[in-house]
C-alpha cells in the first residue's frame, strides 16, 4: 500500500481532470487505486491526513495517459471489472462484461422462481466467467457448466470464481460451445450464451478502445453476425432436456432473425425480452 494524503489525492484529480471524461477518472482511481468515488466524495467534506491507496499517484498519471493517448480501456489496464455484485479480473484473452448482459442472472431467477431446486444450466463462451460464476453463487443446487474455446479464458474464469466461492458447483471446459459438453447431452435444463453477434461491417467500425484491445473472436459474428448463434440454436436440441430452455444474448437488432432460427430448429414458446434501454436483446426458446 502507498502513503497519499487526501489533500494530494484531491489536487491531483483536480489537475489532471477533463469533465467529459469524470467517469473514467474515477473508475481509474477505484480499480488500480482502490479508493471508490464515494470514498472521495467523502475526502472533501472530511480530509483525512493519510489514506492508503494500492499504487501512487505517479502510477495511476502514467495509466491515465496510456487511457488517454492508446484508448486502452481501464479495466484492461488495471486487470479488473465491476460486473453486478462482482469484481472481476480480466484480461486481453476475455471481453469485459457488458452492462446489458447483467439482466442474464435475473432473467434465469425470473424463470425458475426456486433456487432449492436442482437444475443443470450451461453458459457457452463464458468468457471471463461473469454470467456463470453469478449463476453458481445464486443456489449451491444449480450446476452450471461453463465452456470456452480458449484455455486462457477458462483459466481465468475459475479464477475468478474461486475469489467468491469454494463449493464444487461451476464446472469449467475448454472446448467450441457444446462440443466439450457430449456427456450431458439431453440433460441440460438451461442453456444460455453471450457469443459474438457483432456483423463484421459493424465490427470494422468499432472504436478503437474496442478493435485494439477485446479479442475479435468475442466480437465478430460474421457477415450478418448470426454466425456463431446459428451453431448454437442448430446443436442445442441434442444437449437440452425435453422443454429445456435456450436464452441467447443478441445484437440490437437481430432478435426476429434468432426467434426464426429457433422455430426452424424446434423451439417453442420464443419471448424477446428488452434490455434496460428498450431494446430487443435476449431471445429465449424452449425445445419441444
Amino acid at each position: 500500500m502507498v502513503e497519499v494524503s487526501s489533500e494530494e489525492l484531491l489536487l491531483w484529480i483536480q489537475n489532471i481532470n477533463k469533465e467529459e471524461d469524470r467517469d473514467s477518472l474515477y473508475l481509474l482511481i477505484d480499480l488500480l487505486g482502490g479508493i471508490s468515488r464515494s470514498e472521495i466524495n467523502s475526502l472533501k467534506i472530511k480530509p483525512q491526513k493519510v489514506i492508503n491507496m494500492k499504487v501512487s499517484l505517479d502510477s495511476l498519471s502514467k495509466n491515465w495517459i496510456e487511457f488517454i493517448q492508446n484508448k486502452k480501456p481501464i479495466q484492461y489496464l488495471s486487470s479488473s471489472c465491476y460486473w453486478r455484485d462482482l469484481n472481476l479480473e480480466v484480461n486481453k484473452n476475455v471481453l469485459i462484461p457488458r452492462v446489458e448482459t447483467e439482466q442474464i442472472p435475473d432473467i434465469v431467477s425470473n424463470l425458475t422462481n426456486n433456487a432449492t431446486k436442482e437444475l443443470l444450466i450451461t453458459d457457452l463462451g463464458t468468457g471471463s466467467g461473469a454470467i456463470a460464476i453469478s449463476l453458481a453463487l445464486k443456489s449451491s443446487l444449480w450446476t452450471v457448466l461453463a465452456t470456452d474455446i480458449e484455455q486462457n479464458a477458462i483459466n481465468l474464469a475459475g479464477k475468478n470464481f474461486k475469489k467468491y466461492s469454494n463449493t464444487n458447483n461451476l464446472k469449467l471446459f475448454c472446448g467450441n460451445w457444446w462440443q466439450p459438453l457430449k456427456k450431458y447431452a439431453g440433460k441440460i435444463d438451461i442453456a444460455i450464451s453471450n457469443p459474438p453477434y457483432i456483423p463484421l461491417k459493424v465490427y470494422k467500425k468499432l472504436p478503437l478502445s474496442v478493435k485494439n484491445y477485446e479479442p475479435q473472436i468475442a466480437l465478430n459474428g460474421g457477415d450478418d453476425g448470426l454466425l456463431h448463434i446459428r451453431e448454437i440454436i442448430k446443436d442445442a436440441p441434442k444437449y437440452l432436456k425435453k422443454d429445456g430452455l435456450l436464452l441467447l444474448e443478441n445484437h440490437y437488432d437481430q432478435a426476429q432473425k434468432v426467434k426464426t432460427l429457433m422455430l426452424h430448429y424446434g423451439f417453442e414458446s420464443i419471448e424477446i425480452i428488452k434490455d434496460l434501454y428498450g431494446i430487443g436483446r435476449f431471445t429465449i426458446g424452449r425445445y419441444k
